[in-house]
């Protein structure tokens, strides 16, 4: 018969063996990128992963095609890496809402849920990911006429801000991805992307200071266009993108938007919230450009 000592042993072999073969998982979080539902495949530009990785755009397998279903290219993501053989599996696919506690954000929100109470029909104005995105003109920095239609055959990363925006961590943010994007795609890259700014206070970002406010950013006029135009023009193609303003004692509550739209004028990502890295933006309008 066995000893104690021995089956102990034998035991502590077999657990060892298990957890050998055992997938090594890990938690994850990033905005997707491209999807395959025919390969059943998911690329996701993820955050830094502690101890296993740095952030980074990354493929993933997935074993289950509806999961894909209901994702689209900018919805940020949680899941879990699972490291299966030679196969690296994304599990346990969650989209996340956006959520920013901070009082802009938060009174932004409710103030949306009242207009679609009161305006029903204002959800139906938003162009779905996947539709084209309607022609609008605007007029940029340099006073010059912009249509949308203008810039078929490029990409076009597309956000709004205003000057006296008072918190770094709100258009700040959001034009400051774009002047990454802008450095990032330079070079031969440049003429694959553009980049638009709607300024959604023309009341005080008008004429020089619009001129000004682009410098602040060293905005390449032939690339990056701010533009504004009479208050109603500015709050239709804010509407298409799902953007609410109301003015505040001085200042504008609105939502965070960014959206990225492919070559044939189609909107391709919608992102919502200023959670998003530009590195992520940057990974989403890359894989756009190779389309």
């Amino acid at each position: 018969m066995m000893s104690k000592a021995g089956l102990l042993t034998i035991a502590f072999c077999l657990w060892v063996t298990l957890c050998a073969a055992s997938p090594a998982q890990h938690a994850a979080q990033g905005i997707v990128v491209e999807i395959d539902k025919k390969a059943l495949s998911i690329v996701i530009s993820c955050e830094a992963i502690p101890g296993y990785m740095g952030a980074m755009e990354m493929a993933f397998k997935v074993r289950d095609a509806t999961v894909l279903k209901n994702l689209n290219p900018g919805a940020t993501v949680h899941f879990t890496v699972v490291e299966d053989g030679s196969q690296v599996y994304a599990e346990g696919i969650r989209i996340m809402k956006s959520v920013n506690a901070e009082a802009e954000p938060t009174e932004a929100a409710r103030l949306g849920y009242l207009h679609r109470a009161l305006d029903p029909t204002a959800a139906a104005k938003a162009v779905q990911v996947g539709q084209k995105v309607p022609d609008f003109a605007l007029t940029d920095q340099q006073h010059r006429l912009i249509r949308l239609s203008q810039f078929k055959g490029k990409v076009v990363a597309l956000t709004f801000t205003y000057s006296r925006c008072p918190n770094p961590n709100y258009c700040f943010r959001l034009s400051s991805n774009l002047a990454q994007l802008q450095r990032r795609f330079s070079g031969r890259d440049a003429d694959s992307l553009v980049l638009v700014t709607i300024v959604i206070d023309p009341a005080n970002d008008q004429g020089t200071a619009l001129d000004n406010y682009a410098q602040t950013w060293k905005a390449d006029p032939a690339r990056w266009h701010f533009l504004t135009g009479p208050l109603d023009e500015v709050r239709t193609v804010a509407e298409l993108f799902g953007m609410d303003f109301w003015s505040d004692e001085g200042f504008l509550t609105h939502f965070f938007r960014t959206a990225v739209i492919d070559r044939d004028g189609q909107l391709v990502a919608n992102l919502e919230g200023n959670q998003f890295t530009a590195k992520q933006l940057g990974d989403l309008v890359e894989s756009v450009s190779r389309r």
